[in-house]
């Protein structure tokens, strides 16, 4: 189990960190939004308010640590382009190599000036081992999930409860900060 959630910590730190430019990192997120929601914006819309509200009830840490999501995979996470907060995990989801709307693998809090946690995103994640690199990429959303080599694994964001100019499946988010805590990974 500490194997897995070292590798998932892995993934999540490199999912952010490769690939373009913050500036053109943001434009192709907002064309993969657009196209995704053009190939079916009734089918994308309703997975996003089904993810909403399956994880709503996790704006409650404790529900939400309660409900499996319990294993602290990173500290909070920032970069020059935003910022991504915690990640907890579900290691049941993690290690079942299914992609589902409703079934996030992580879901990413940012810490709060009173010390509490707030729900801003979510993030899927599947080990090469479960779904091989040689094979198609997992999809959700109408969006392929971008490899991430150094360890292993495909990644999918989706920031359903902060709003992302960068995008609502982009990588970092801007309006997500770690300013109300000591526990950084600056990337």
């Amino acid at each position: 189990m500490r194997g897995s959630a070292l590798l998932l910590a892995g993934v999540v730190m490199l999912g952010g960190c490769g690939g373009e430019p913050a500036s053109t990192e943001a434009a192709a997120s907002l064309r993969a939004d657009a196209a995704a929601l053009s190939q079916g914006s009734a089918g994308v819309g309703d997975q996003l308010a089904a993810l909403r509200q399956v994880t709503v009830k996790f704006h409650d840490f404790q529900a939400a640590k309660d409900a499996g999501w319990n294993a602290k995979i990173t500290s909070c996470m920032t970069s020059a382009e935003g910022g991504m907060g915690f990640h907890y995990g579900n290691m049941g989801y993690i290690t079942d190599g299914v992609a589902r709307a409703d079934q996030p693998e992580l879901l990413l809090y940012e810490p709060q000036k009173n010390g509490g946690m707030k729900l801003v995103a979510v993030e899927y994640i599947i080990p090469y081992a479960l779904h091989p690199r040689s094979a198609a990429p997992p999809m959700l959303f109408g969006l392929p999930f971008k490899q991430v080599d150094a360890f292993e694994l495909w990644g999918l964001h989706a920031w359903v409860w902060q709003g992302n100019p960068s995008g609502t499946f982009a990588d970092w988010n801007p309006n997500v900060n770690c300013d109300n805590t000591t526990d950084i990974m600056p990337m």
